[in-house]
């Protein structure tokens, strides 16, 4: 029988609509009382769940990382004095025992009250929203490199060749013609010479020939719709990277260490603590924290095999 260490934890088992939370309570050397509770997962519910197990004497609360529930949970159960430990669930559910003949949250429960689960990682607070922030930032940014390559293939359907003479339409000169084509106006040779920044002022002839396509209402309507998102979507990468740097300042320390490091730039940097924070205790050691992040390969291999699907890397948000 596995010795205990806890006289006072809890499991829950997350869902979408409940919460179903076992307490194990009881002197070590003896079998603990088990009581089980199902809590709805509104906030006032989760109140009166982390309540309870305050009221209770509940030291520690374990719970799977599966889906997105438990966040919701977690966020609110920090605000209890309960030392909170998220567990991996590929790793609570290869441990051995009987867990399919016994409630989720009661199995999650043992283990915990035997020290069988180690918590994943879970950054504080304020590295969550960063993390939001800079995950955020890259889909944004995702979105607008789709609605460019749209553009692309709008201008190349009407035979408008500004990429055989331009490298970058996106760039100062590129965005001044686009607006003009979005705009319906007539580009001439004066605009050009006028208007074109760098080698590109020496390439008014071509440029012009260039645009001589067959660019219809459709295509410049088509242009348009992507031309409006993709303005809407850098107005929004600003802020919220303006957003990120605020949230960085108390971090500068770290940022600059980081950005010492070759082929670091400074938006690197601020995804790496975004991930991993800057507290290093969180991690037993630098080969803790590859395997985290994926980047140190297992090799498992038993009776001269080798196991190509180890274990992957331990839960986080």
């Amino acid at each position: 029988m596995l010795e205990a260490i806890l006289e006072r934890c809890a499991g829950l088992d997350v869902h979408q609509e409940t919460v179903v939370a076992c307490l194990l309570t009881g002197p070590l050397d003896r079998s603990p009382k088990s009581e089980i509770r199902t809590f709805g997962t509104m906030t006032d519910e989760l109140m009166e769940l982390g309540q309870w197990l305050v009221d209770e004497g509940c030291t520690h609360v374990a719970m799977e990382s599966t889906g997105i529930y438990w966040k919701s949970v977690w966020n609110v159960l920090e605000a209890f004095d309960l030392n909170l430990l998220l567990a991996n669930a590929h790793h609570v559910k290869n441990l051995p025992g009987r867990k399919t003949d016994m409630k989720d949250a009661e199995w999650i429960a043992k283990l915990l009250r035997c020290g069988l689960i180690e918590g994943s990682f879970v950054p504080s607070e304020d590295i969550r929203d960063l993390r939001d922030l800079t995950r955020y930032r890259k889909k944004l940014v995702q979105d607008a490199t789709s609605e460019k390559n749209r553009i692309h293939k709008l201008l190349q359907d009407a035979n408008i060749k500004l990429t055989t003479h331009m490298s970058d339409i996106f760039g100062a000169s590129g965005r001044l013609l686009l607006q003009k084509i979005v705009d319906g106006e007539v580009i001439t040779m004066e605009f050009l010479e006028t208007h074109m920044k760098g080698a590109l002022k020496h390439k008014s002839n071509k440029l012009l020939q260039s645009l001589n396509g067959r660019l219809r209402k459709h295509h410049r309507d088509m242009i348009r719709f992507s031309w409006d998102h993709l303005i809407y979507l850098e107005q929004q990468i600003e802020q919220v990277e303006q957003d990120i740097r605020r949230r960085l300042t108390d971090k500068q320390e770290a940022l600059d260490l980081l950005t010492t490091i070759p082929g670091v730039n400074e938006q690197a940097a601020s995804i790496i603590i975004a991930e991993i924070g800057t507290d290093m205790k969180n991690f037993k050691d630098d080969h803790h924290l590859a395997a985290w992040a994926g980047v140190s390969p297992g090799n498992h291999q038993s009776a001269g095999k080798k196991n190509e699907l180890g274990p992957g890397p331990e839960t986080t948000t």
